[in-house]
């Protein structure tokens, strides 16, 4: 089997599903801009490589803040990122020094979307005003054990689904055992979320704080002058 034509597929569907969120998407990171508010994103596990590819990311938005706990990272030990991700109350700990507030958008990015901690990050969000987008599988949410009560797709102000399949492997279609495909998903679906946002920009008349790459020429001179702004706000730049 041809793998690389089957993720081609894979990918092309998932834009196709996604187009109309996508649009709502842009419009909701757009409006964010015009605030001059922040977009926080959030995961846990592995959905924290999605988590990122938002954070002063050459072509990213300049207005990001990461949210992080040591604890969700599996590389701080495999096993315990796992009980994190299900413990109550980590959510609530992590955005006791975020405000929220109606102008900002929260991103989470969790597959299976069942965890108390993607969970709880909505709720909160929804009950401080700011719209919630999830990059979540609803079809691994709708079979995964329901840990927190609701999916992060139910609490979602808008869903972007990764299609992914339940246990996240994908090769071979037949009987999926490897590959897995939610990084690759979610980084395709954020990057088509930021060309239907500049092209918004374009036709508003607005422009985007994006950041350059530090291994280009001039490219640490054209961000000193988003670090001074953004900084004060979103201290993991600093």
């Amino acid at each position: 089997m041809d793998y690389g034509q089957f993720l081609r597929d894979a990918l092309h569907e998932v834009e196709e599903h996604n187009a109309e969120a996508l649009d709502q998407v842009a419009e909701l990171l757009l409006n964010c801009v015009r605030a001059d508010a922040t977009v926080v994103t959030a995961g846990a596990g592995h959905s924290l490589a999605a988590v990122a590819e938002t954070f002063y990311r050459a072509g990213g938005l300049a207005c990001v803040r990461p949210l992080y706990h040591p604890s969700l990272l599996p590389m701080h030990g495999a096993v315990a990122s796992t009980t994190a991700e299900r413990r109550s109350g980590l959510a609530a700990e992590v955005l006791e020094e975020v405000k929220l507030s109606e102008d900002d958008v929260l991103v989470v990015f969790s597959t299976s979307g069942v965890n108390p901690y993607p969970v709880e990050l909505a709720r909160a969000a929804r009950s401080a005003g700011t719209p919630v987008v999830a990059f979540t599988s609803v079809t691994a949410s709708s079979v995964a054990p329901r840990r927190a009560g609701s999916t992060l797709a139910e609490e979602a102000t808008v869903v972007l689904d990764n299609l992914v399949i339940s246990g996240d492997a994908a090769y071979p279609p037949e009987a999926p055992a490897t590959a897995p495909s939610s990084s690759l998903a979610n980084a395709f679906l954020w990057n088509l979320a930021l060309v239907r946002l500049s092209d918004l920009a374009v036709q508003a008349g607005v422009e985007l704080p994006l950041w350059r790459s530090a291994n280009v020429v001039g490219g640490d001179a054209a961000n000193k002058a988003l670090l001074a702004k953004y900084t004060a706000r979103i201290p993991e730049l600093a």
